[in-house]
């Protein structure tokens, strides 16, 4: 079809389909289209993806369907864009990545497409990995190690990490927990050596996300939900001080620490 006929097509229609937004990104990069979304590559709109799933994020944990709705879209057009720059480049279209995904998601399921016996999820995700390794020809842990994306947030990748190597893991959280206790030490050892304080921190924080994963704790969320305390808290502080008429910067960091702490208490009160 001729981009103008695509373009005749999509404005006398008053909803759309998946397949109408694959059109509407091929009408954006063709010759007739938009000069931005031509010159676009997998690079460029690198950060945008990335940017995009932490708004879907954001949406879930906020329990919005209506913002939902619309960062799962702003997603799928990622996708649809991506596939396309590569359909250009005559290498895959979208409906491959639609046949692999596919493909990918009957051959991991075989307790539904075939013949293997899984009733739990337990059992359903044993499976999905062993399938996952024998598809990936990750034959060692090391394999798997270095498979996980070294791009994931840093907490994440350190969780998933420590998961993988169960063979060479604490013997309990009481074990992580005296890890942890043994890396603060080092910390406080190195406080004035950058270089080494930096390997040591690095050092504590992953034995930190082992003994959170020893407690049944995300340690990427556990981080996120004390940052969003933190600045609750600091919000009450600060609202405290200026009911004074004092701007925050004016208040020695004792009194700062008691109002802190007071609020503390509160919140555990109210909880």
């Amino acid at each position: 079809m001729e981009i103008q006929e695509m373009i005749k097509k999509l404005l006398s229609k008053e909803t759309y389909t998946f397949d109408d937004l694959v059109d509407v990104v091929v009408v954006l990069r063709s010759e007739q289209g938009c000069p931005w979304d031509k010159e676009q590559t997998h690079q460029s709109i690198r950060n945008d993806f990335i940017e995009e799933t932490y708004e879907v994020i954001e949406a879930i944990d906020t329990e919005d369907p209506v913002l939902l709705r619309e960062e799962l879209g702003d997603v799928l057009l990622q996708v649809v864009f991506h596939a396309r720059i590569e359909e250009q480049e005559g290498r895959f279209n979208i409906n491959d990545v639609a046949n692999d995904i596919c493909v990918k998601l009957i051959h991991r399921h075989p307790h539904v497409f075939a013949d293997v016996y899984a009733d739990t999820s337990e059992q359903v995700l044993k499976n999905w990995e062993s399938i996952k390794s024998e598809e990936k020809q990750r034959m060692t842990v090391t394999d798997k190690l270095r498979a996980i994306p070294p791009m994931y947030p840093a907490l994440l990748r350190a969780q998933k990490v420590g998961k993988k190597a169960a063979c060479f893991d604490f013997s309990g959280p009481e074990d992580a927990r005296d890890k942890v206790l043994e890396e603060v030490r080092e910390v406080m050892e190195v406080t004035n050596n950058p270089e080494e304080a930096e390997k040591e921190i690095g050092d504590l924080l992953l034995a930190v996300t082992s003994l959170a994963r020893m407690l049944g704790v995300n340690a990427e969320q556990a981080l996120y939900h004390a940052t969003n305390r933190f600045i609750d808290r600091f919000e009450a502080i600060e609202q405290e001080v200026e009911n004074r008429g004092l701007n925050i910067s004016e208040v020695d960091r004792e009194e700062l620490e008691r109002i802190w702490d007071e609020n503390k208490k509160n919140a555990i009160k109210n909880s």
